[in-house]
This record gives C-alpha cells, sequence and structure tokens, in this order.
C-alpha cells in the first residue's frame, strides 16, 4: 500500500473518484516514501500504541501506522477522501476510519472522537496515545496545543506541520519566533524539529517548507503548573502585545485586581526589571512569574479582616 503513494497513483485514484485535492484543506500527500517511513520511525511505535491520525487521505500512512501500532483511528474532513481510504484499508483490521471534522472548534477537540480515542486507549490492554500526522497547515496549531488539554494526553506526537509553525513551537526565548504556543507546548514538552521538507516532497506541492516535528510530552513539567488552563490564558494574555514592557503588560491585563504597586513589588521581587518583555523570559521564569501573579490575586480576593 505504502508503495503506491506516489503522484502517478494518487492522479489515478482522484480521476477514478471524479475529484481534485483540495489545498484549502490542507490536502497536500506526502510522496516521498522515505520521509513517509522517516515521520513513522520518530514516533517509535509498538503494539502498545493507540495512533491518532488527522487527515486519513487516501490511506497510506494510516496502513504503515497499522502495521506497527496496536490500533489507529484516523479521521479525514473530507467524504470522499474518507471513502477512497476505505476502499484502500477494507482488510485492515486494527483501523478505526471516522469522518468529520477533529474540531469541535479552534479551542476544543470534537467530544465524539475524544471518546473513541479513549476507548481504544482503555484497552484491554491499557495503551498508550501518540498523534501521529501529516497535519493539515490550516488546523495544525488547535489540534497541537487541544490535545495537551485533553483527559487522555498523547505520550508523542510526530507530526508533519508547516516549518514556520514547528519553529514557533521549538523557539528559544527572545528569538523572532518565540510565542505563546512556543511557552505552552515546551513547559509540558521537549521538542525537536526532525527534518525540513521542501515543497518537492509533496503533491500537490505547497508554497511553503514544511518540518517533520517531534513532541514528547513529560508529566514532570506539567506537575510544575497548578492550574494548567489558567497559565495558558496567562501566557496568552503576555504574549497578546508581546513587543510591550511586561510591566505595562501585567498592569492593563490586571487591572481589575492588582494595584500598580502590587505588580511593581512582585516584579521586584522576582528580580524583574519593569523594562523586560514577555518574549524574552524562558518558560522557568514565566512560571515563577505565574506562581507570584497568581498568590497576589488569590490575597486581593481574601475579605479584609477589618
Amino acid at each position: 500500500m505504502t508503495q503506491r503513494q506516489t503522484v502517478s497513483f494518487l492522479m489515478r485514484r482522484f480521476q477514478e473518484a471524479g475529484i481534485r485535492p483540495d489545498t484549502r484543506h490542507g490536502q497536500n500527500f506526502l510522496i516521498d516514501l522515505n520521509l513517509v517511513e522517516l515521520l513513522v520511525d520518530t514516533a517509535e511505535l509498538d503494539e502498545t500504541d493507540v495512533v491518532l491520525e488527522v487527515g486519513t487521505g487516501t490511506g497510506s500512512l494510516t496502513q504503515l501506522l497499522a502495521r506497527r501500532a496496536g490500533a489507529v483511528v484516523s479521521v479525514e474532513l473530507s467524504a470522499e477522501l474518507h471513502q477512497l481510504a476505505r476502499e484502500e484499508l477494507v482488510h485492515v483490521r486494527n483501523v478505526t476510519l471516522l469522518q468529520g471534522d477533529a474540531l469541535h472548534n479552534k479551542n476544543r477537540l470534537d467530544a465524539g472522537l475524544l471518546e473513541v480515542v479513549a476507548a481504544h486507549v482503555a484497552g484491554p490492554p491499557p495503551r498508550r496515545l501518540k498523534l501521529v500526522a501529516n497535519l493539515p497547515y490550516n488546523i495544525a496549531t488547535p489540534i497541537i496545543s487541544n490535545l495537551l488539554s485533553t483527559a487522555v494526553r498523547p505520550q508523542l506526537m510526530a507530526v508533519t506541520i508547516q516549518k514556520e509553525l514547528a519553529d514557533r513551537i521549538a523557539a528559544r526565548p527572545a528569538t523572532k519566533d518565540y510565542s505563546a504556543l512556543s511557552v505552552w507546548v515546551q513547559c509540558q514538552c521537549r521538542t525537536e524539529i526532525v527534518r525540513v521538507l521542501p515543497p518537492t516532497v509533496f503533491w500537490p506541492r505547497p508554497k511553503v517548507h514544511s518540518a517533520i516535528l517531534k513532541i514528547v510530552p513529560e508529566p514532570d513539567r506539567r506537575a510544575r503548573i497548578p492550574d494548567p488552563e489558567q497559565f495558558h490564558v496567562f501566557v496568552r494574555t503576555l504574549f497578546l502585545h508581546r513587543r510591550k514592557f511586561l510591566r505595562s503588560g501585567l498592569v492593563h491585563a490586571y487591572k481589575q485586581h492588582l494595584a500598580k504597586s502590587t505588580i511593581d513589588d512582585l516584579l521586584t521581587a522576582l528580580d524583574l526589571p519593569a523594562q523586560v518583555r514577555a518574549e524574552e523570559l524562558d518558560v522557568d521564569r514565566l512560571l515563577q512569574l505565574y506562581g507570584a501573579l497568581r498568590a497576589a490575586l488569590e490575597q486581593a480576593a481574601r475579605p479584609d479582616p477589618t
């Protein structure tokens, strides 16, 4: 099966189905078979794994995943591609094919999809979830970001995404790509850009470079965060105006809850200059700041004993 995801194979299958690739929905197919193998190798799969694939396409990657994992749950937005994949995977028994949108909205994954994934992970025997996918560019950010907030979090993600997004996720402080997304992923995970992919390895060719990105969640990192979802909100708030000085951003964001003097005392206690910017702080410093701010907000919310 995987040997057939060539340009000629894809063109023939699309012609037979009377459809064309819809690049608006990220239908750019990886046709370099060595890179398909690299993507799967990056996921380090075995029979204890349940793979979530977002974007089934024609089922080429799906079948390769099924050979190595215990189970694969693959979701495809296009009804036409879903049907093509069903025809190609009719004899593969450990694959569940779903047709629909993986996202409920930009802030949540589809509840039905998560139920299917959770049922597979629950076993028996208990299994590990991994995301392995050639992610459509237009949904890559919410898929990665929201999957870190689900009850069944992945043990590993191996994805092909736009290089610009991979650079943002793996970016270091004080660089142009460092963002709220960088902090949200790195506060919980190790990240690695495995390979940069030129447009020529896809059909149709996108206008930008892509990358294979490996993301490995680490429970000890997440355990440092008292309230991950509120920390996520805090980071997005700070980076909303990334060029603002940190003090100005905090004063503006929390003016209804904290006095300017409290913000000043908080920054002094953490040895953070008022002129520092959020984009200059690494994850550890942002976690320290969040912890101190959280304590100050809790203190301010307590009734005055007098």
